[in-house]
């Protein structure tokens, strides 16, 4: 059964990820190309804009009308099922790795004493009524005051990541504020833009004026999934980085890198406007090393890093720790269930397995302390100080 969820998992994975290209492609495409847009070197007075283009060895050019050209509504293409598609199948990756495996990958009893069951619940209605406020905050008047608005929004989403801190591991909750996002950008095509362009059809074929406030609506929704896209793209490589989540402050790096990726976004939309980026790459930057040195400096300040360099430890009580704590994974036939192979391809049954991994230990289970997974064998600060202190160098090798 394992083994069928492991092929299951990366069947969906791999979709996921070729619709997310698919759909992110999309989005670049279409930002980019409304803003470089010229006027029409024609007298069409349905035209609205045009690009020249050259690419695969042809030249391209683009029309944007103001009004669908007769004969033409029946051969439009509409840009959605790949947002449907990234999100159902997002949304399937959460089913099959953080709640059928809740236990491991959602809950970590060091942060909430709560069931499975109770925090799939929490899991799953932060996504919808984060959906819910969202769409209220764009419909009401809020929304008309671009600066106060997303002041408004980025003290939400802030609110919402250490909300998730304080009830899943610290993985589960980078990942959740990153799907947060992603159904906040498929929501906003399936709810809004989709329905827009549905009315704007519909306007041509009846020979009426379409409601423009529906469709300056729908394109405010499209600018704001053309930010988020960055911020959601660090979250899915972001467990790569258990430094960023499995800080005390891993909520507040989260929101600064978010910073960093809407700042970039924000340069490329100048750019491609024919502005100059000015200060927004520069302030990208200056704000990525400040989240890095604040990170560091936090994180000592904070007790992070446990003090382990003045510890004698010998290798026989690594090993206890070993075996207790990680060896049911990390085997070459692993004990826990969920697992038919090894994660990550790690074994830790000898020692010379262990000192060849010491400095990989150190960063994800001594500093970061973000295995084992949800800590469900029950690891100590003790024995990550343990642990901390043999890979130091208190036991001469």
């Amino acid at each position: 059964m394992t083994a069928v969820l492991d092929w299951l998992e990366l069947t969906v994975r791999w979709v996921h990820v070729i619709a997310g290209i698919a759909w992110i492609g999309a989005s670049f495409y279409f930002n980019w190309l409304n803003d470089r847009l010229a006027e029409p070197e024609t007298g069409d007075p349905d035209l609205d804009g045009e690009l020249w283009a050259v690419h695969g060895g042809a030249f391209y050019r683009a029309l944007r009308y103001r009004t669908v050209p007769r004969g033409i509504v029946s051969r439009l293409h509409w840009f959605k099922w790949e947002a449907y598609l990234t999100w159902v199948s997002g949304f399937a990756l959460l089913i099959l790795v953080y709640y059928l495996g809740a236990e491991v990958y959602l809950l970590d009893p060091g942060v909430a004493a709560i069931s499975p069951l109770a925090g799939v619940g929490i899991a799953v209605g932060s996504l919808l009524v984060g959906w819910l406020a969202y769409d209220r905050l764009c419909r009401s008047p809020l929304a008309a005051h671009r600066r106060v608005f997303s002041a408004t929004g980025t003290l939400l989403i802030g609110g919402v990541a250490y909300g998730l801190f304080q009830v899943f591991s610290a993985r589960a909750a980078y990942l959740h504020v990153g799907a947060l996002l992603g159904t906040l950008m498929a929501a906003n095509v399936f709810f809004v833009i989709i329905p827009a362009h549905v009315e704007l059809v519909r306007a041509v074929e009846e020979g009426r004026e379409p409601d423009h406030a529906v469709g300056t609506h729908a394109a405010a929704r499209s600018r704001h999934n053309n930010y988020f896209t960055l911020p959601v793209l660090f979250v899915m490589i972001s467990t790569h980085y258990p430094f960023t989540y499995g800080h005390p402050w891993g909520w507040a790096i989260l929101l600064g890198l978010f910073g960093v990726g809407a700042l970039t976004r924000h340069g490329f939309n100048l750019r491609n406007s024919g502005r100059s980026p000015g200060w927004t790459w520069p302030a990208a930057v200056a704000m990525l090393v400040g989240v890095a040195v604040w990170a560091g400096v936090s994180g000592r300040a904070g007790g992070h890093r446990l003090s382990i360099e003045d510890r004698d430890v010998e290798y026989a009580t690594v090993e206890r720790i070993i075996v207790a704590r990680c060896v049911s994974c990390h085997a070459r036939e692993p004990a826990n269930d969920l697992f038919e192979a090894p994660p990550g391809g790690i074994v830790l049954e000898t020692r010379a397995q262990v000192e060849a991994l010491r400095e990989r230990i150190r960063a994800v289970t001594v500093d970061a302390r973000v295995m084992p997974l949800g800590n469900f064998t029950g690891m100590t600060d003790e024995e990550r100080a343990e642990l901390g202190a043999w890979i130091a160098g208190a036991e001469p090798r």
